[in-house]
């Protein structure tokens, strides 16, 4: 069964890639209602504002392309040490990069626990970039590796790696050759859009869900903005045509309250500069809903 209590926490990080505009996203989230949402289905919440990392040094890298590391790295900190408590925390963001820190606090949690942590990495990216391999220098494309353990991040927190076996990466369709190989040799599940094109999006779904369940694990769920086909979802500055439609985004959300085992939730990514009258912050307040009990036939009808 999902909690009933949550916590949101702001995480306004817009330094993991160059267009700017992701500070603003927990602040949309709360306009569209997400803390609304979530009491109207009895839960309760707790706001607890947003999170501020310490003021630092720039901090060089081999890699001329890497911009902001010094920054990451504070975000990487600051997420990392939220107080978790027994809530189900949900990271409002804020680029792909607030991952970091928030995947590794509830990594601590979970290992604290004697539980394995499962990862479902809903993004049209997989995210397996090292400091050393990005080209583009952005470091909301690396989450992944370095919870992982890969090589590379030596400058942030150390930490005890995630099993890549752990990880599902569900609609991706923009990958990089040197993240495709670490994958690869990582062996990190993928799912990308042609298989959920021929097989659907519930069948890979209930299979990895079914390993978390076997497992005893937790359940963290990284939501991209990206994951979403971008005529329904154009806040993103990474839109790649081709993502889940409302219907297949909706079913996996529902999936994932079915399945009871979700425990800690991101919303990442969600640009307001470039959305169209809320559409994009409202479709990803509905989708929480869902995940958290709300049925797609409660969805009332407007008028127009």
């Amino acid at each position: 069964m999902i909690p009933t209590s949550f916590s949101l926490i702001g995480a306004p990080v817009d330094t993991g890639m160059c267009q700017r505009g992701c500070g603003m996203g927990p602040d949309a989230y709360r306009v569209a209602g997400l803390a609304e949402s979530l009491r109207r289905l009895g839960h309760e919440v707790r706001e607890i504002g947003n999170i501020a990392p310490r003021p630092v040094a720039p901090l060089p890298h081999k890699n001329p392309a890497i911009h902001h590391l010094a920054e990451t790295i504070a975000w990487t900190k600051a997420l990392a040490n939220v107080p978790l408590g027994e809530d189900f925390p949900i990271f409002m963001g804020g680029d792909h990069s607030l991952s970091l820190g928030s995947i590794l606090g509830v990594l601590r949690r979970a290992q604290a626990q004697s539980r394995p942590l499962f990862i479902l990495w809903l993004d049209a990216h997989p995210d397996f970039h090292t400091p050393d391999t990005t080209r583009s220098g952005n470091l909301h494309g690396t989450p992944l590796a370095y919870l992982t353990g890969q090589e590379g991040f030596e400058a942030f927190p150390p930490l005890t790696p995630l099993d890549p076996a752990n990880i599902c990466i569900l609609g991706a369709r923009s990958i990089d050759p040197a993240e495709q190989a670490s994958l690869q040799r990582a062996k990190v599940e993928m799912v990308d859009m042609r298989q959920i094109d021929e097989h659907g999006i519930a069948a890979p779904l209930r299979r990895f869900l079914q390993r978390v369940k076997a497992a005893n694990g937790q359940l963290h769920v990284s939501l991209d903005v990206d994951f979403l086909e971008p005529a329904i979802a154009p806040a993103v500055g990474t839109t790649v045509p081709g993502g889940a439609s409302f219907r297949e985004a909706h079913l996996c959300m529902e999936l994932l309250h079915d399945s009871a085992l979700v425990s800690s939730l991101d919303l990442v990514e969600l640009n307001p500069f470039l959305d169209i009258r809320g559409q994009t912050a409202r479709l990803m307040v509905d989708l929480t809903a869902s995940l958290m009990g709300r049925r797609i036939f409660d969805r009332p009808t407007r008028s127009f």
